[in-house]
């Protein structure tokens, strides 16, 4: 997912969503290291700080694109205004992954329609905090996210993700997930002057349940 498709879920997920009348309409989701849950007040300042620039992540994250990282008020402003609305998309479309000790956000999971008509759907994550790499954190937050996209879009019988060959912990995650790769277009971005290719990932719903 690139950093334009997340803001455009953000976006979404607060013009295209549902009532949420009661806590009981939350989505919680808790795995070994994390739980997946729904936005909170407690999650901007740290929320706005990572969307500053100069974060190691944004090296990994479609650098290949002009982003703007310094609209970290802006997109401040997006999450806060989704919280005040008291409204949620049904299914989400975007989760905060808090770590399960102290709750504090650590990244993102999301998903976007690569083509709705098709029930193509794919999905992204973002772990903001580098010291986080490496530990785990994705494999548990894309275990639980994969599983609730699945449950929640009943219709659907594959996932996609996409990255570039430069981003190796993602491609990493990828396999270990049991993700294939069905796609690489070579030499398709460009990253500090260098040629990598872009990859895409699957997995069936028949493969996830075995």
């Amino acid at each position: 997912m690139t950093f334009q498709q997340y803001e455009d879920v953000i976006d979404l997920s607060r013009n295209n969503s549902s009532p949420w009348e009661d806590s009981i309409n939350s989505v919680s989701l808790s795995g070994r290291q994390v739980i997946l849950r729904d936005w909170q007040y407690s999650d901007l300042d740290d929320y706005q700080y990572w969307q500053r620039p100069g974060h190691k992540w944004q090296e990994f994250d479609g650098p290949y694109y002009q982003y703007d990282f310094d609209n970290s008020e802006n997109l401040r402003k997006k999450v806060e205004q989704l919280i005040d609305s008291k409204t949620v998309s049904n299914p989400r479309n975007i989760l905060v992954i808090a770590d399960i000790t102290s709750n504090k956000i650590i990244g993102t999971v999301s998903s976007y329609w690569e083509s709705k008509e098709t029930n193509w759907l794919c999905i992204g994550i973002i772990i903001y905090d580098s010291r986080y790499w490496g530990q785990g954190i994705g494999f548990d937050s894309l275990s639980l996210w994969i599983q609730y996209l699945f449950n929640a879009h009943t219709e659907i019988v594959r996932l996609d993700m996409r990255t570039w060959s430069g981003n190796k912990g993602l491609i990493q995650l990828a396999h270990k997930l049991g993700f294939k790769q069905e796609a690489c277009f070579r030499k398709a971005r460009i990253v500090k002057g260098e040629y990598f290719d872009g990859l895409g990932f699957g997995i069936l719903r028949t493969e996830w349940k075995s």
